[in-house]
């Protein structure tokens, strides 16, 4: 049997998308952070991975979820799929009181997102006056 540390390494380590994908089921935090992280994760296991930021908080430490949000909504491969999951993982930890603002601020500068969507996110319980602005100004800064 295998160390955690030696998934979080081959996680870091490695290119292959189906090392990744299968890394992506892991349940050590710090090997999801490592194939979020990781520049080469397919968007199939970055989809996988936002199942875990979507989730009620249920013992999990939310930091760890909130940072991995913040990991997938700054992926480069993030696809389409991959940062509405992000958005619905982010109104989920919102509602819940778990403050993703770094990842809400980090989805409102990706341009493949609508700011009506991101906007909503602003008026969910949950989100601080700063988000808000936070938000405005992000969106402001994508705009030509």
């Amino acid at each position: 049997m295998r160390e955690p540390g030696y998934y979080r390494d081959l996680a870091n380590g490695s290119s292959d998308p189906v090392v990744l994908h299968e890394l992506a089921g892991c349940p050590y935090p710090f090997v999801q952070h490592a194939v979020a992280a990781n520049p080469c994760t397919p968007p199939a296991a970055l989809t996988e991975l936002s199942v875990f930021c979507g989730r009620a908080p249920d013992g999990r430490n939310p930091w760890n979820d909130n940072y991995l949000l913040l990991l997938l909504a700054r992926h480069p491969a993030a696809d389409r799929a991959v940062l509405s999951a992000a958005v619905d993982a982010a109104a989920a930890r919102l509602t819940a009181g778990t403050r993703p603002y770094a990842a809400v601020l980090a989805l409102a500068e990706r341009p493949e997102l609508p700011p009506e969507e991101l906007l909503a996110l602003g008026r969910l319980p949950g989100a601080s006056a700063r988000l808000r602005r936070g938000l405005q100004r992000a969106l402001a800064a994508r705009q030509p």
